[in-house]
């Protein structure tokens, strides 16, 4: 069906198995049960106040796809040193630079309606694992930069046009969407774009309506309300899944020692690659 660039071989090292279509760990719940979310067909929003635990969750999370040879990584760094650590090993880097990240949305862009016409050809509804094309996964930290900050406004009101447009319509066709802000307001997060996304993880927040802008309207008057949580409470959220309701969870925690030394790991199994 669709091309790929590169392929491997089976490897008896079990995290050298790892698949996008595997569940991805991100830490646990109140309760003591893992928290694995399944990020395939899936896309997820992640928000809260600055060391509240948003770069921790977004690590574990970008530390999965470095793993996976069935994936292809698009970082998108507004600040550049957030997911500075994971740069070697994605195939799209973007720091704070408007026109860039614009010119690297339309190429996805167009890569997803490439795909969707390949599996029309073959009246198919989506990609899946059997299929000889990498997952996309986009990772934007710091989403307010590039929505509000950086360039003109018809610039920033692009880029969100672009970003609803892969969240919408990417996941059939292997797109994935990670979106990351320490900005939870309105004009960072539309209610248009956050309610395509079916999982929002809300850290500490500073009042109970940013709250509801990352999980949706009402929850913090229902009692789910991450402005609650406690400023020590690092890593500590709110996790809303599709048809759920938010489940209190904290991050899996990541090193800045133990990202060198995933990155050295996933180096040597990018080394057993061919490139097509």
């Amino acid at each position: 069906m669709l091309s790929r660039k590169k392929t491997h071989k089976p490897d008896t090292v079990p995290v050298a198995g790892l698949s996008i279509y595997d569940p991805v760990h991100l830490g646990i719940f109140e309760d003591g049960h893992r928290v694995d979310l399944e990020l395939i067909y899936r896309n997820i929003l992640m928000a809260g106040e600055p060391g509240a635990g948003k770069s921790v969750a977004l690590n574990n999370i970008v530390a999965h796809g470095a793993l996976c040879p069935d994936v292809s990584l698009w970082l998108f760094d507004g600040k550049q040193v957030e997911l500075g650590l994971w740069r070697e090993l994605s195939d799209v880097f973007v720091g704070p630079d408007i026109t860039t990240a614009l010119a690297r949305l339309k190429q996805l862009q167009a890569e997803m309606n490439r795909r969707y016409d390949e599996l029309d050809r073959v009246r198919r509804r989506k990609i899946d694992r059997t299929d000889p094309v990498d997952v996309i996964m986009l990772v934007l930290d710091e989403l307010a930069l590039f929505s509000a900050t950086m360039g003109s406004k018809d610039e920033q009101d692009h880029f969100v046009r672009l970003l609803r447009d892969l969240v919408a319509r990417g996941r059939a066709a292997g797109v994935i969407v990670v979106a990351a802000t320490q900005r939870p307001s309105a004009d960072i997060i539309p209610t248009s774009l956050r309610d395509l996304f079916g999982y929002r993880l809300a850290f500490r927040c500073t009042t109970d309506s940013s709250s509801d802008i990352i999980l949706g309207r009402g929850w913090a008057a229902n009692g789910y309300n991450a402005a609650t949580i406690a400023p020590e409470e690092r890593g500590v959220g709110l996790l809303l899944a599709e048809g759920g309701i938010p489940r209190r969870m904290k991050s899996a925690y990541l090193s800045d020692a133990d990202i060198y030394a995933l990155v050295d790991y996933a180096r040597q199994l990018n080394a057993g690659k061919t490139v097509a």
